[in-house]
């Protein structure tokens, strides 16, 4: 499907070290989602709900949406003379005639769809299937509903059009609900890393303390941490140097596929959300899974664990007796009650794989590597339980001098945060 290539430097992330980094070529690939809606559902204030939370969030966002819709008819019905649309990227209306061909839509969809791609826009909304599929075709985009690095997207489609449109135009896409719960789910848990790194504040970096499996950011606010997959030794000579940019760019560095660094990047993530003065409820809080009605799957032993939720079934990278392996997930996560993830599933990429074999769970994210940040929460994670700092001196000395976690606790405290009112 998509063409990749290995480059070395100059990736949108900072990469101090030079570290290799495997990324998309451009290519005009497109990834359609397409929200499935009964004929007289105003979808288009759905679709702008959902592009806008994610252009709060900081995501460059394109397209548009009908204001002056009735039950989100495509173009060419209806009795309005002319059209009026939304611009989600600059907040402007504009108008278009309506034709009976619906020319009029088509042409600004091709100028909004060559303007996103232009622009590397993060998502882009065209709120007719009809006008995007042309505009599509029109500019010899490569449609494919599994090209996961392809650009997303969104249009809409009345149910009872969708056989018609797939028989007569081909048109590929993932088939949505409509509801901000589905819009999430498509958007894809893969994108969470991004997500964390736009909230992150341009402040300075007060210190970065690294010691043989633990590595710590402060800024002016706060303190995090994060958990080394690997020796940290080729990083050492380059703290110096890191330590003059700024907690964003390091934060940047989540996005990198070097380990060391995407540690360092989550710990700058931590350093802006797991703030001083961040208030929570004491402990991880995975105790509610207690009694959920079905099976509970923990990835990543911990400590009391058993005492907490009986009967959990463990996934570990090298499991002990009664344990599983890695590739258990794929059997036990699909359909269980609860699942609580240790939080150096972040660091090693699998987070993503398992929100989405867990799609529909309880899921809890828990460890001193875990952002306390409310825009997991969206990306199916109920519980989030992490590590405040009180004392980054301490900590800092006691991560140089080989602490664990089991020590973390004197110079800070675990916090957890809930969504309680369901996906946002």
């Amino acid at each position: 499907m998509q063409s990749f290539q290995l480059k070395i430097s100059g990736a949108a992330a900072p990469r101090p070290g030079g570290a290799a980094v495997l990324e998309p070529i451009k290519a005009p690939w497109i990834r359609p989602g397409v929200v499935v809606h009964e004929p007289k559902l105003p979808v288009d204030g759905l679709l702008a709900e959902f592009a806008l939370l994610l252009k709060d969030r900081g995501f460059n966002i394109a397209g548009y949406v009908q204001r002056n819709n009735q039950g989100g008819e495509e173009p060419g019905t209806g009795c309005a003379a002319r059209i009026e649309f939304y611009d989600l990227g600059n907040g402007e209306t504009f108008t278009v005639e309506r034709d009976a061909a619906g020319g009029s839509a088509v042409t600004a969809a091709a100028r909004h769809l060559r303007k996103a791609m232009r622009e590397d826009a993060d998502l882009v909304v065209i709120s007719r299937l009809s006008a995007f599929e042309t505009a599509a075709r029109s500019l010899k985009t490569m449609v494919g509903d599994g090209v996961s690095q392809g650009m997303p997207v969104l249009s809409s489609i009345a149910g009872r059009c969708v056989g018609k449109w797939r028989e007569a135009m081909n048109c590929d896409g993932a088939m949505i609900a409509a509801d901000l719960r589905s819009l999430w789910r498509w958007w894809g848990p893969e994108r969470l890393y991004r997500d964390l790194s736009l909230a992150v504040a341009d402040d300075e970096v007060c210190q970065i303390a690294c010691g043989p499996r633990w590595i710590m950011v402060e800024g002016p606010h706060g303190a995090g941490v994060a958990y080394l997959p690997r020796s940290p030794r080729e990083l050492l000579p380059r703290l110096p140097r890191l330590c003059r940019l700024g907690l964003r760019q390091l934060a940047g560095l989540s996005l990198s596929w070097d380990p060391v660094e995407m540690a360092l990047g989550v710990a700058a993530i931590n350093a802006h959300t797991n703030r001083f003065d961040l208030e929570g409820r004491a402990g991880n809080g995975i105790q509610s899974f207690r009694h959920a009605p079905g099976r509970l799957v923990a990835i990543g032993a911990f400590p009391g664990l058993g005492d907490i939720l009986p009967g959990c079934a463990v996934i570990e990278t090298d499991p002990r007796p009664g344990e599983f392996p890695l590739v258990a997930m794929d059997t036990l996560l699909p359909g269980c009650a609860a699942a609580v993830v240790n939080s150096s599933a972040l660091i090693n990429r699998n987070l993503p794989r398992i929100l989405r074999l867990a799609q529909g769970s309880r899921l809890a994210l828990v460890g001193p590597s875990t952002p306390l940040s409310p825009r997991l929460h969206a990306y199916g994670l109920e519980i989030l339980g992490g590590l405040v700092v009180d004392d980054p001196g301490g900590l800092a000395a006691a991560i140089r001098a080989g602490a664990t976690p089991r020590e973390f606790g004197r110079f800070g405290r675990y916090l957890h945060i809930r969504n309680t009112e369901g996906q946002e």
